[in-house]
This record gives C-alpha cells, structure tokens and sequence, in this order.
C-alpha cells in the first residue's frame, strides 16, 4: 500500500517519465473546438487513451452525431478498437460522451514495470487517434 504522497509522487514520476520518452507536443485540449479533448488515463488498475465531448447536452450531441458518422473509418482505419459510448460516466458523477481506447493488460501506475508498455501503449494510440482528428476536423467540427 502506498501513502498518498508516494502515490503522488510515483504518478508525478511517470508522467515526466512519459513526456522525456516521447517528447512532442499532444493536442489534448488544445482541439480548438470547445468541449472536446483528448486523455491520457493512468490509474492503479487501468490506462486508456481518449476522445471526451463534456459540453452541454446540445453540443454533446451535435458532435457525437458527427463522430458516429465517422465511427467505421476510425476502427478501419485507425483504431480498430475503439470503443464509443455516448454515456459515459466519470469517476466524479459528471456524464460525458467517450471515445476510447483501453489497454488490456494489466498495469497500474504504482508498478514501475508496466510503465514502459503503457508509455508505448499511450504514444501509439494517442498518435493514431491524433490523425484521425487531424484528417477529419472540417467534418467533426461543421
């Protein structure tokens, strides 16, 4: 078991580890479109990559309309996969729609030894799911 501030301090770890392993610039939140972002997820039991629309309800379904008319060529594509979920409910109560991508190993942040597989894991699919926004943004964002 580990104290919160040596969990913390292993999280914090990790994610410099991770961003001196692969160093570039994710889009994340930065989509340009109001809402809508991008997730690295890395907790003690899971790790999965993300798509999330958290905006009003209107705006979440404008938008996930248009991810779903896109869904086929994601997972031909792209990330085959990929799961989508219109609602998706967070840790926190807050309801979302997701798009995502899970790894489906076991691996926990407070084991340094399946840090590797999921920095790797994180790279690959965020760089996948990152072209496939960069290829379609003029239709998810009309």
């Amino acid at each position: 078991m580990f104290s919160k501030e040596e969990s913390r301090l292993l999280r914090h770890e990790f994610w410099t580890s991770f961003g001196k392993s692969f160093p570039r610039k994710w889009i994340l939140y930065d989509t340009k479109l109001k809402g809508l972002s991008f997730k690295f997820h890395f907790d003690t039991k899971h790790a999965l990559v993300a798509l999330d629309l958290e905006d009003d309800l209107e705006y979440r379904i404008t938008h996930w309309e248009k991810l779903q008319s896109l869904q086929s060529i994601l997972i031909d594509e792209f990330l085959p996969e990929a799961i989508y979920e219109e609602a998706y409910v967070l840790n926190n109560g807050k309801e979302i729609s997701r798009i995502y991508v899970p790894l489906n190993e076991k691996a926990s942040i407070h084991d340094k030894n399946s840090w590797l597989v999921v920095m790797t894991f994180f790279n690959e699919k965020m760089s996948l799911f990152e072209a496939f926004f960069e290829e379609y943004r003029d239709v998810i964002e009309v």
